[in-house]
């Protein structure tokens, strides 16, 4: 038996999920071995470690800000008038909506290979 040029041997436990998603990406990949398609994402795969943390304000934002729109909603459908200052005050939430959106897209992270 001629000798092997990789000697070191790997050993993981999968749930059946995982597995199945396993076989799925490997037979996908069109790769004649699951050593070689494994080996293949170790070398040239990539983990990402995303930060949400920005989503989440944005997110709380989000909901000040829609909690402030029914209060007025509600103000409107009670007395049945539209007040100027009603008006004014839905336009500047919509901006900050639209203020957060860029900063939150802003904040995104940028895939460097």
């Amino acid at each position: 038996m001629p000798k092997r040029s990789r000697e070191n041997t790997l050993q993981i436990y999968l749930s059946d999920d995982e597995q199945y998603i396993l076989e799925q990406k490997w037979k996908a990949s069109g790769m004649k071995s699951k050593s070689s398609f494994i080996r293949h994402l170790i070398l040239y795969g990539y983990v990402y470690d995303v930060n949400y943390d920005h989503l989440r304000e944005y997110n709380a934002q989000l909901a000040r800000i829609g909690n402030n729109l029914n209060q007025i909603a509600k103000r409107m459908n009670a007395t049945g008038n539209v007040y100027q200052a009603d008006v004014k005050e839905v336009k500047e939430l919509m901006k900050q909506v639209w203020r957060s959106q860029k900063s939150m897209l802003s904040k995104q992270p940028s895939i460097k290979q």
